[in-house]
Parts: C-alpha cells; structure tokens; sequence
C-alpha cells in the first residue's frame, strides 16, 4: 500500500517560514510520480500550490509564486514545499499528491498538515 505521510506544520507568524515535507513508502511510485502540493481552506475547494515532474520543473499557482519552492530529493523519496513570507491567507491544510501511470495511472494523496498563519 503506498502511503504518503507529510509533516512540518504548524503555527507561524505572518511573514515567516515553513517547510513541508512529504515522504512516499515506494521509490517505485515516487519515482515515477508527478508530485504535487494543494491546499484547502475551510469552506473554499482545494487548490493546486504547486508540482513538480519527474524530471524536475516546477509549476505554481499564481500567489505562491516567488514566494513558495516545491522540490524533491528521489534519494530519499521526498518533495518538499518552502513556504516563505507567509501570510494569514495561506491558512489551510495542505496535502500532497502523487500522480502516477505506474504500473497503472493512479493518484495518491496525502493525510494533510495543517499550516496556521497568524496576523
């Protein structure tokens, strides 16, 4: 069963710093996976932060451009979200994906951590 288990938030001041991480169980599936980071805030859908594919590039929502770093590190099975200059609006649990067509296209989330941004 793959799993993907986040960690890295928690409460921080408007703008500070957090760093999400989110480890997958397989290094096949990670390995093989577009990762992604999203967001949702109670009572508003869930939103892409950001991704990054296999072979590195990233892409980012408007707002967390400049601001956030998504990267991952394939020796150990884990991407990463640098969140600097965080603001009250960036409160929200965020979750991680895996997205995969390996052995068979499939996507896998995460269980979420919860980043609180006070003012």
């Amino acid at each position: 069963q793959v799993q993907l288990v986040e960690s890295g938030g928690g409460l921080v001041q408007a703008g500070g710093s957090l760093k999400l991480s989110c480890v997958v169980s397989s290094r096949s599936i990670f390995s093989n996976s577009d990762m992604g980071w999203y967001r949702q805030a109670p009572g508003k859908q869930r939103e892409l932060v950001a991704k990054i594919i296999r072979g590195g590039t990233a892409n980012y929502a408007g707002s967390m451009r400049g601001r956030f770093t998504i990267s991952r590190d394939n020796a150990k099975n884990t991407v990463y979200l640098q969140m600097n200059n965080l603001e009250p609006e960036d409160t929200a649990v965020y979750y991680c994906k895996a997205e995969t067509q390996w052995p068979w296209r499939a996507e896998y989330w995460g269980q979420g951590t919860q980043v609180t941004v006070s003012s």
